[in-house]
């Protein structure tokens, strides 16, 4: 079981940069892959970015070159460091786990923190 918890969302403005934290519970956390996802107001959940356990890291298109994520195993954290806002970066920001390699399809993770919110104000 791994119970997970974001924080870090707010509303800022656009350029400006942001940090969302997810911290996990579990012992496993260390072996599973960790990524974000996000869901705007009447779009469908989407793929930001994710890290296994090495550290490699895949990102979205739309995020590349803006956002970066990294995970703290000793302390059961992943971040997402969000740089350059924009307007279309304003979404509910989920963490989400899973025990194999990160994919881009939300179906297959098992576990879902509550989301943290973030709006770029243009």
């Amino acid at each position: 079981q791994v119970h997970l918890v974001e924080s870090g969302g707010e509303l800022v403005q656009a350029g400006d940069s942001l940090r969302l934290s997810c911290r996990a519970s579990g012992r496993a956390f260390p072996t599973y892959s960790i990524s974000w996802f996000r869901q705007a107001p009447g779009k469908e959940r989407e793929f930001v970015t994710g890290i296994i356990w090495s550290g490699a890291t895949y990102y979205a298109d739309s995020v590349k070159g803006r956002f970066t994520i990294s995970r703290d195993n000793a302390e059961y954290t992943v971040s997402l460091q969000m740089n350059s806002l924009k307007s279309e970066d304003t979404a509910v920001y989920y963490c989400a786990v899973r025990a194999g390699p990160v994919v881009y399809s939300k179906n297959s993770y098992n576990y879902w923190g509550q989301g943290t919110q973030v709006t770029v104000s243009s």
